[in-house]
């Protein structure tokens, strides 16, 4: 983040696309805004998708290194295979496999995986975390973006 302090009346309003937050001393820190979608990497890439990541630990049927058009592969940053077999993508599972898989997150492997995720937030406008399952509510991508939000 950078900061500046800069003198105008309070009553400025500062845009261009950046969020500001003003204090009584009127410094500014600028947040370049960034968004995190997902996406089955199943469906077609597209020039919106940004920086595509796949964030499965198995590479998915089917689906050729050609047709993924990956920036990066972290496979690390998946489910333990006795999590992911665990879960099975069952809906009622959903909310233990959650609190099970942010726990994994916070060390070893999973853990680097995830603090490069993140450092690919701070260079990259717009991210996509791909997977390969067919829920699409219920995956381990829709943990990565809750954590990323």
């Amino acid at each position: 983040m950078r900061e500046a302090q800069i003198n105008v009346p309070k009553e400025t309003v500062i845009s261009y696309h950046l969020y500001f937050f003003v204090s009584d001393t009127i410094n500014i820190e600028r947040r370049d805004t960034m968004s995190v979608s997902i996406k089955r990497i199943y469906e077609d890439a597209s020039d919106q998708d940004g920086f595509r990541v796949l964030v499965d630990r198995v590479w998915p049927r089917g689906i050729s290194k050609e047709k993924a058009k990956l920036d990066e592969w972290l496979k690390e940053i998946g489910p333990s295979t006795e999590l992911r077999k665990w879960f099975n993508h069952e809906d009622d599972k959903f909310d233990e496999f959650e609190k099970k898989y942010q726990k994994e997150l916070r060390s070893g492997k999973q853990k680097e995986a995830l603090e490069k995720l993140q450092s690919f937030t701070k260079n990259h406008k717009h991210i996509t975390l791909l997977y390969g399952a067919k829920n699409e509510t219920h995956n381990q991508a829709v943990v990565l973006n809750n954590i990323l939000k």
